[in-house]
């Protein structure tokens, strides 16, 4: 490793702990974030022909102008997706939408509550996807519970859920899209053989946090009215299934245009919102359609999109440098091939940067072999698509949905650490466990 790599791997190490620190440094976590990427950047400018020693001298400036282009397009692709879907789950529940799975799911027992949410998040997140379902149910979340402490719990166990219902689905998270597409899993593969270990590790860290949660709620509390809307319960309803049923329809639209997934959810977006618009026009609401809009587009949590963009473009670097498969490289020969080791591995570190580089990485590393392990919907593939996806929950910036939640619940990285970390690597540990079982055992 080249000193300039090594000066780019402390940049982001330290910018990592900043952020790991924010409730002692009392910085926000988006300012470190975006620090961090200019900070890594910089230091590949310095000598950029070390990193590109196949283009000449005189191109080499515009081909770092040109990957950055790159990857910034990936990571618009994703903060467009998540803007998107934030609005169309803002303009569901400004209009009372949510209503139908807050009566689904509400209770006075906190453990049932816990129980509930957990199953629907589950669930939810294989239809829609791990993102878009951590946003609803904090939303359905901050309906049923008022007090901060307990809500945080709540909060840390839809991210669980939502990563843990992510990876036993094609189009449930990120990675599983990206080997669903490469071909590596096949739908029916992954939904028979990856569905029980997914739901280990979320019962798992249900069971356990059920005993932070005692008694029940008061009635104030847990059940309040209906939020008062101009709208008749039909047009309520017909604005839920057209947020929700279009959420289903992006990945189909992205299978018949082929075109990114956030060119569905703002296609979603924008009927949706003409909807909103024109059953606007049969009520008796004193408001503009420019207040409407500023109101909807100011409940957007810039800082998080901007952390989540800070994120991104900084492992993009890691990337580029060629530290992400060195380190595949170096877990593969220290493993000695053991792949249930090796995937183990990269579940836990895709806690602490973004997954989808790791599994790139390792679908660059890893030819498709016509049998045995590397085979389509072989042990290596399977326990990549699990292990990316639940081992992101192990620390809270370690998936989109953790992120997401992050933000809008305001929780710092110590207290998940300390609080959820472990529970997550038990869950984490007995679902592979569960998965060898069932391959040793009962296949």
């Amino acid at each position: 490793m080249s000193a300039l790599t090594t000066a780019i791997v402390i940049v982001f190490v330290v910018g990592y702990l900043c952020i790991a620190l924010e409730s002692v440094t009392k910085i926000n976590k988006a300012a470190i974030a975006l620090l961090m990427c200019v900070g890594c950047w910089t230091l590949l400018m310095l000598a950029p022909g070390s990193f590109y020693p196949d283009v000449p001298a005189a191109d080499v400036v515009h081909k770092v102008s040109e990957v950055i282009e790159h990857h910034l397009g990936d990571a618009a692709g994703t903060l467009f997706f998540l803007m998107g879907a934030m609005t169309i789950v803002e303009i569901v529940d400004s209009n009372g939408g949510f209503n139908f799975v807050r009566d689904a799911i509400k209770t006075r027992s906190k453990r049932k509550l816990m129980w509930r949410m957990a199953f629907m998040t589950f669930f939810l997140s294989a239809i829609l996807d791990n993102l878009t379902t951590s946003i609803v149910m904090i939303m359905v979340l901050r309906k049923l519970v008022q007090e901060r402490n307990e809500r945080l719990i709540y909060a840390a166990m839809v991210v669980i859920a939502a990563n843990s219902g992510g990876a036993f689905s094609p189009i449930g998270d990120v990675t599983t899209i990206m080997l669903w597409i490469k071909g590596v899993i096949t739908t029916q593969g992954v939904l028979s053989e990856i569905f029980v270990p997914s739901l280990v590790s979320m019962l798992v860290p249900a069971f356990i946090l059920q005993y932070s949660l005692k008694g029940k709620f008061d009635k104030s509390q847990n059940l309040p009215p209906a939020a008062v809307s101009q709208f008749t319960k039909k047009q309520r309803n017909i604005i839920f299934w057209m947020g929700v049923g279009g959420l289903v329809f992006v990945p189909i639209f992205k299978t018949l245009t082929h075109l990114p997934p956030f060119m569905g959810i703002l296609l979603v977006l924008g009927l949706l919102w003409t909807t909103t618009e024109i059953f606007h026009h049969n009520t008796d609401e004193d408001d503009t359609m420019a207040k409407r809009v500023s109101d909807l587009l100011s409940r957007i949590d810039l800082s998080t999109i901007m952390f989540f963009l800070g994120i991104l473009m900084a492992v993009a670097v890691l990337q580029e440098v060629g530290v992400l498969t060195a380190l595949g490289k170096s877990l593969d020969e220290v493993s000695g091939g053991n792949h249930y080791l090796v995937t183990g591995v990269i579940g836990v570190l895709s806690s602490i940067v973004d997954n989808v580089p790791l599994v790139a990485g390792c679908m660059g590393m890893y030819p498709v072999a016509p049998t045995g392990d590397l085979a389509v919907d072989g042990i290596f593939w399977q326990l990549l698509a699990y292990c990316a996806g639940v081992g992101g929950s192990i620390l809270i910036i370690g998936s989109a949905a953790g992120v997401v939640v992050m933000g809008l619940e305001k929780i710092t990285f110590g207290w998940y650490m300390k609080r959820i970390s472990w529970i997550v690597l038990v869950g984490y540990l007995a679902g592979m466990f569960s998965y060898w079982l069932m391959r040793m055992v009962i296949l």
